[in-house]
């Protein structure tokens, strides 16, 4: 009996780790694509007028991994869908096994946006990659911000884009734009690893986006993870985290894959932030 019991109990216990974990998921209906993510994020430092101001925010395409040239469709209807006043690309656009970044651009150029399109690049623009990545950004109008600083209008008030430049190279990039604006600027930072947040002095910065470490492709309970793409482990594995100087950092799992081309309980998505002025 008490064998029974125990299984009973270890059944029930499996079940739930199970259900807990697949709630994690979820299915879009944009083919190719897991979930469309929202974040509504309130700061008394945004403008009046960029009051429901919409960022898209797309990471990690890995372009041709998982994420392969039939799931370009339904990434760019899903990314139009949310009707966005600007687009950003947070890195890692080619594949390890190669692919045609400039067939990926030519997609997302179809994503058009009142203020336009801005990336930053990931640890996978090395080399050829890199090359391809930037020409394909020119012919397709993206502004790439390497430890520069834009400037979006409405009217006559603003907010502040800022854009890292590889973000693990400390030495040559670990002085944040940031530190030379002004602590009443509204400034959202783009950046490819969340870990950057944390390792730099990112003074004035009101809200962070990254991707790079995909949920941890395979995650349970969205807390543990075989794999490390973060030196800080889970602390920064998906969702909305904080510094330590208590500034918030939006993580994507993004869209495509690395190392292995699996997911489990990590859906890829694309993610929308709208912006509120806290009253």
């Amino acid at each position: 009996m008490m064998k029974r019991l125990n299984l009973l109990a270890g059944g029930l216990l499996l079940m739930s780790f199970l259900l807990s974990s697949c709630a994690t998921a979820s299915f879009s209906k944009y083919k190719g694509v897991g979930r469309v993510k929202r974040y509504d994020f309130y700061s008394a430092q945004l403008p009046d007028s960029f009051d429901g101001f919409r960022v898209a925010f797309a990471s990690d395409f890995h372009f041709e991994s998982r994420f392969t040239a039939r799931r370009l469709p339904g990434m760019c209807r899903a990314l139009r869908s949310l009707e966005a006043d600007v687009l950003l690309l947070g890195g890692d656009y080619r594949g390890r096994n190669g692919g045609d970044v400039t067939q990926l651009f030519q997609a997302l150029k179809t994503v058009e946006t009142p203020c336009g399109t801005y990336a930053v690049m990931g640890n996978h623009e090395r080399g050829e990659a890199d090359s391809l990545a930037r020409k394909a950004m020119r012919e397709t109008g993206v502004r790439l911000l390497e430890h520069r600083v834009d400037t979006l209008w409405r009217g006559k008030e603003y907010i502040l884009l800022c854009g890292i430049r590889n973000p693990f190279d400390l030495k040559q990039n670990g002085v944040s734009p940031t530190l030379a604006l002004q602590e009443e600027d509204f400034v959202l930072m783009l950046v490819h690893t969340p870990d950057y947040v944390e390792d730099v002095d990112v003074s004035h910065t009101d809200l962070a986006l990254a991707g790079h470490t995909h949920g941890g492709q395979v995650s349970l309970f969205r807390r543990w993870t075989p794999a490390h793409f973060s030196k800080y482990g889970n602390r920064f594995l998906t969702g909305l985290k904080h510094n330590s100087a208590g500034i918030p950092v939006i993580i994507t799992n993004g869209l495509g894959t690395s190392r292995k081309d699996v997911r489990l309980f990590t859906p890829s998505e694309v993610v929308l932030v709208v912006l509120h002025r806290k009253k």
